[in-house]
This record gives C-alpha cells, structure tokens and sequence, in this order.
C-alpha cells in the first residue's frame, strides 16, 4: 500500500506541474490587474484531461489514504 501512495503521490505532483497557469504573470494578480483570471474558460483537449487525471488521482490519494489510516 505504502508504494501506490507512493506512486500516486508522485504522478499528482508531475501532472499538477503539467497544467498550464491559468493567470498570465504573478505581478498581475497582486497588482490586481488582470481582469480575465476568474473568466469562465472552457477546457478542451490535453488541458481536459490533465484537469480530469488531477481530479481522478486526488480523490484516489485520498481515498488510499483514509484507508491506511483506518488498518
């Protein structure tokens, strides 16, 4: 169990570091300048399904987890 935590923990950190920023540069969200930060934007394609695999290996984190804390 200890080597899928392991693995799972390490494939969440390479996909999260995969996905593209959503803001264009840090200096415009402290400075407030950027309008379009939380704009609605549609996911398609490769950013889908990051977003899907970030989703699907946090939940699949957690639930691992939970169980090992309980055994």
């Amino acid at each position: 169990m200890d080597v899928v935590v392991l693995v799972i923990s390490v494939l969440l950190i390479a996909i999260v570091l995969l996905q593209s920023g959503k803001a264009e540069s840090t200096s415009n969200i402290l400075m407030g300048g950027n309008a379009e930060l939380f704009a609605q934007r549609k996911e398609r394609g490769s950013e889908l399904f990051i977003s899907r695999m970030t989703l699907v290996l946090g939940i699949l984190f957690f639930v691992i987890c939970l169980v090992m804390s309980f055994m």
